[in-house]
């Protein structure tokens, strides 16, 4: 890697995980507003009973957005949204769509979500500040 570069890897990671934690919680909002709407829907779609799946997804993506923002608990959070990405792109798929205007988006953010998982938030996050790493 040319040194240059490395300088900026650690401000690469902050960007990554305000970018990331703000477009969970922009997706969270919504669902906390319509909490019971949002919480049918996932029984709609097989996973019953809809509050099971739809009050964790909606902590993780409001709570675990504002976490990934201020830089605590990368790492397993990072892993949860990988895992939630993962079966988002696993239903869409079963569901016969494709990855334009289907999961494409998903598949980014779980992108996202494995750099964070294997690398941590770097400097400018709490848990660097506090030199919190899994591994």
């Amino acid at each position: 890697m040319i040194q240059l570069f490395f300088v900026y890897s650690t401000l690469a990671l902050f960007i990554v995980r305000v970018v990331l934690g703000a477009v969970f919680i922009a997706h969270g909002l919504p669902k906390i507003k319509n909490f019971k709407t949002a919480n049918e829907w996932f029984a709609s779609i097989g996973l019953k009973p809809g509050v099971l799946w739809g009050t964790p997804v909606v902590v993780l993506e409001v709570f675990g957005g504002a976490a990934l923002i201020l830089g605590f608990l990368i790492q397993p959070l990072a892993v949860l949204f990988a895992v939630g990405m993962l079966i988002s792109i696993f239903w869409k798929m079963h569901e016969g769509l494709k990855l334009v205007n289907g999961y494409e988006i998903d598949l980014v953010l779980l992108a996202l979500a494995i750099v964070l998982a294997t690398s941590g938030g770097g400097l400018y996050s709490l848990d660097g500040i506090l030199n919190w790493r899994l591994y």
